[in-house]
């Protein structure tokens, strides 16, 4: 197979794989994404609103209000940078694919981080993950430092991400398989919700666990202590499966909209840079909220 410029380049500068197809996939999104215009502490002016209790006072124009009864305050178009905190979960279940051709949903959830991270750090924001950062870090020298991370042996890590104090309008992002108790799931987005925190949860599914094609006698292994389940006819659990799924999917994105978060779901048989695009303008949207 042909190896791109891109590629040669970067297993010629000794990176991991992971890196390498981070950076490809990342290439491909960022040739399809243009500017993205929000609110924040550049020089270019966007829009006024009214003064609200601790805005800054040099940031009211005068001028503007003067015409009516109204404060108004001069908005300017985002340029600082901002901070991302990821959870990548690399627990057990992660490492499932029922078909070999196919990636993990483990393998995936870290390509799908780390070209992330690299789209955001060449958009000038700031990367942490979630209960190892305190602060956002930019760079390459961060991009690498999460690339040897994810490529470590996986440690027993939680499903989910603790409900860490992160900084005052940051965004989260959390990328797993999201097959926990729901109870599990509401009580971490509205602990991080209510901090002020906005977020994406990234739920990745082996397209097995989407459209249940067992059949006949099979034994299903539980990856994290669930135990074992022998089914003399797989078929007969389709439908009730199916619909516990839905019913699953439901609950998660009812919990966004009440929230203000939003979730994507991914196959790992789809495409990587199609849920990458859709990823990074989500936050790019969450960011003008």
């Amino acid at each position: 197979m042909p190896v791109s410029a891109l590629q040669g380049e970067a297993l010629g500068a000794g990176l991991p794989p992971l890196l390498v197809e981070a950076k490809r996939v990342a290439a491909t999104v960022e040739q399809g994404v243009h500017g993205r215009r929000r609110v924040g502490s550049g020089d270019s002016f966007w829009q006024f609103r009214p003064y609200r209790p601790g805005d800054e006072i040099r940031d009211i124009d005068w001028r503007q209000s003067a015409r009516g009864d109204r404060v108004f305050v001069r908005e300017r178009e985002w340029e600082a940078a901002q901070s991302v905190f990821l959870w990548i979960d690399r627990s057990a279940s992660m490492d499932f694919a029922a078909d070999k051709s196919l990636p993990t949903k483990g393998e995936r959830a870290a390509l799908l981080g780390l070209a992330l991270t690299s789209l955001l750090i060449r958009a000038g924001e700031r990367v942490g993950l979630i209960g190892r950062d305190k602060v956002g870090h930019g760079g390459r020298a961060y991009l690498m430092t999460l690339a040897d991370i994810l490529t470590r042996p996986s440690p027993p890590n939680a499903s989910l991400p603790p409900a860490a104090e992160l900084p005052r309008d940051c965004r989260a992002v959390v990328i797993g398989d999201l097959l926990r108790p729901e109870a599990e799931i509401v009580r971490l987005v509205e602990t991080f919700a209510g901090r002020g925190v906005t977020g994406h949860l990234v739920q990745v599914l082996d397209p097995s666990e989407v459209d249940f094609p067992f059949t006949g006698r099979n034994r299903f292994l539980g990856l994290e202590g669930e135990g074992n389940l022998l089914v003399g006819r797989a078929e007969t659990l389709a439908e009730a499966y199916r619909e516990r799924l839905a019913a699953h999917r439901d609950a998660i994105e009812t919990l966004a909209r009440r929230t203000g978060w939003t979730v994507i779901h991914h196959r790992t048989d789809q495409p990587a840079a199609g849920a990458l695009l859709a990823l990074f303008l989500a936050l790019a949207d969450l960011g003008r909220r």
